[in-house]
């Protein structure tokens, strides 16, 4: 895992300085070694912070230069499958020097041009300059674990692992995107290509694009999408699919395994930690590490104890790891770290692990991609339930009383999104699952969302909405939409920033792809999530292979007790924020009624926490203007 960075101009040449600078910017995601490697002509310039992981020798050093095409590439991820890859091109005539995957990905390109990223399983993110040809190709992986962003203008063309390496150039705006306020409002994130800034995009998952050096003109191509459910998919045999999956998972962690630094698991003693731990205990060659991190003082979502009994069912070297508190200094840490601000409050979880894990294990393998691969979230058997019902009831009765009253329950009070739900069409009851703010409340909480006409206003909505209609079932359809946006741009980017600020990798072996598309593509919905279960393969994977005792219904997410931090730990921060009038996005009225409601005993923390990220990260990063 390491950073990127580099610039194409298009007129004039790299300032040498600045890219030293904005590689820097990332030294977290590389602490091993950097580089960096410019063109003759100075227009092009490529840098790189390493965390060597394979090929720890100067030999996997980068941005790597193809000794015989002149190709130079700067990487960031890891192929799982380049040691097959490798043979294969070695049939074909190509020869080696290193032991690294990033030396296998210029050969590949070698041999199939920009079509190569075809052949790459893992995640990854790459730039790849082709002097030949005079252009660059960046690629992203199929289900975006690695972060791509970039900056196009007349000038030039510039890219990095984040966000906030292109904010270094002085010349970069720091203009926000006003229809991202209303995204991040309504679900907590920004979602496909666009990012808070007006003027930084990201490179979309199973994408790549190619930068014309002569013309200035940026291609964009999708090379991967999420397959659908093949006609045959009901009739096939249960017990083989099981079996399929079985392999299909033992091949993914497998090769995940690979690495030249130790590798533990990350078990949190849920069905799907525990699942990547009983296999990696299967296949790998020698006795397995295993990490949980306990939260002292919130019994409540210690995960410990279950952890434990996985773990010594399977006979792994486990390690408890105690994490530290989580004070409002840390919270304005991470803040700084997202770049665009995420409403998640499990990143801080998340951070706490990785960071105890880290000083034991450099990579770590995760549980990531259960939940929207194969229908693991309470939603999907809510969703079911609730259009059974709503089919019941005449669409005036919906219309005529069930909008109205979802409308006027309180905040914080239960069964106000089962009202939501039933009041709407199939669509938005789907769209508005996981939903922060309704679009009339996002008008109350933002200036720039208040003028927003109801088409604009509507946006968030309409993008999910459109993004799942491709799909046939309510459950293809859910956890199609989950994987696409909330997988990747909320629980992958939690991830990847909490964990790279810590120097360490997680890997998710149910994201490889061909485990993707085994899910997506060959397994019938009554396999994933029905009326009344969850996850019902892997159950029953885990029914084969995990511990009898344990509860393979029980699901708690990694979380943290929101609103009595919001009480209690982080008070002062919270209140210091709501008093801020200088805020050119967050409305202060509006988010001291959510700190009155939060004292009156409402369970609002969450909504409070959004604003109170939000706040934070425009004061962290001098917004200047909104667009």
């Amino acid at each position: 895992m390491c950073g990127i960075a580099g610039t194409v101009r298009f007129r004039g040449t790299v300032d040498r300085d600045l890219l030293v600078r904005q590689r820097d910017t990332m030294l977290h995601r590389g602490p091993d070694s950097s580089g960096v490697w410019f063109s003759d002509d100075g227009r092009v310039g490529m840098a790189h912070r390493r965390l060597a992981i394979v090929d720890l020798t100067p030999a996997g050093h980068q941005p790597m230069v193809d000794p015989i095409t002149g190709s130079v590439i700067t990487f960031n991820g890891e192929i799982y499958n380049f040691r097959e890859l490798r043979e294969k091109l070695e049939t074909r005539g190509h020869t080696f020097r290193t032991q690294s995957d990033t030396e296998v990905i210029l050969a590949a390109y070698r041999e199939w041009g920009a079509a190569c990223v075809n052949e790459l399983g893992g995640m990854f993110a790459f730039a790849l300059y082709d002097q030949r040809l005079q252009r660059v190709l960046l690629a992203r992986d199929r289900a975006g674990e690695k972060p791509l962003f970039f900056r196009h203008s007349d000038e030039q063309f510039a890219f990095a692992s984040e966000a906030k390496a292109l904010l270094a150039d002085p010349t970069c705006p720091r203009r926000v995107r006003a229809q991202s306020i209303n995204e991040y409002l309504a679900y907590g994130y920004v979602t496909g290509v666009h990012t808070m800034f007006a003027d930084i995009h990201r490179v979309a998952p199973g994408h790549h694009l190619l930068v014309d050096l002569q013309t200035g003109k940026v291609e964009n191509q999708q090379y991967w999408s999420l397959p659908h459910t093949s006609a045959s998919a009901s009739s096939a045999d249960p017990g083989e699919l099981l079996d399929e999956l079985h392999e299909r998972l033992r091949t993914a962690v497998r090769r995940q395994l690979m690495a030249d630094v130790p590798v533990g698991v990350l078990l949190s003693g849920g069905v799907d930690s525990s699942l990547v731990t009983a296999i990696a205990a299967e296949v790998s060659p020698s006795r397995l590490r295993t990490f949980t991190a306990r939260f002292p003082g919130h019994h409540g979502f210690d995960e410990g104890p279950y952890a434990k009994m996985v773990a010594d069912h399977l006979g792994t070297e486990h390690i408890e790891l105690e994490a530290a508190a989580a004070d409002a200094d840390l919270l304005l840490r991470l803040v700084a770290q997202f770049d665009d601000p995420i409403a998640d409050s499990s990143m801080i979880p998340t951070f706490l692990v990785s960071q105890e894990i880290r000083r034991h294990a450099t990579v770590a393998l995760g549980g990531d991609g259960g939940d929207e691969l194969f229908g693991g979230y309470f939603r999907y058997p809510l969703h079911l339930r609730n259009d059974r019902l709503r089919r019941k009831l005449p669409a005036g009765v919906r219309r005529a009383l069930l909008n109205p009253l979802s409308k006027i329950v309180p905040e914080g009070m239960p069964g106000r999104g089962t009202l939501s739900s039933l009041a709407g069409n199939l669509d938005t009851s789907l769209s508005a699952a996981g939903r922060m703010f309704r679009d009339d409340e996002r008008r109350s909480l933002s200036q720039h969302i208040h003028v927003m006409d109801s088409e604009a206003l509507r946006t968030p909505e309409r993008i999910r909405e459109n993004g799942m209609r491709d799909y046939g079932s309510i459950v293809q359809r859910a956890t199609a939409l989950d994987f696409s946006s909330y997988m990747v741009d909320d629980v992958l980017v939690k991830v990847d920033r909490a964990s790279m600020l810590t120097s360490l990798e997680v890997r998710a072996p149910f994201l490889d792809h061909t485990v993707i598309e085994f899910a997506f593509g060959s397994l019938p919905d009554a396999l994933r999530a029905t009326e009344v279960d969850r996850k019902v393969i892997l159950r029953r994977l885990g029914e084969r292979i995990l511990p009898p005792a344990l509860d393979l219904k029980r699901k708690q997410g990694f979380s943290i007790p929101i609103d009595s931090w919001m009480r209690g730990e982080w008070k002062p921060l919270v209140d210091d924020i709501a008093a801020d009038t200088g805020s050119s996005i967050v409305d202060t009225k509006a988010m001291r009624d959510y700190l009155d409601l939060l004292s009156r005993g409402r369970s609002v923390g969450g909504r409070l926490f959004s604003l109170t990220v939000l706040k934070l990260w425009e004061r962290h990063y001098s917004i200047t203007d909104v667009a």
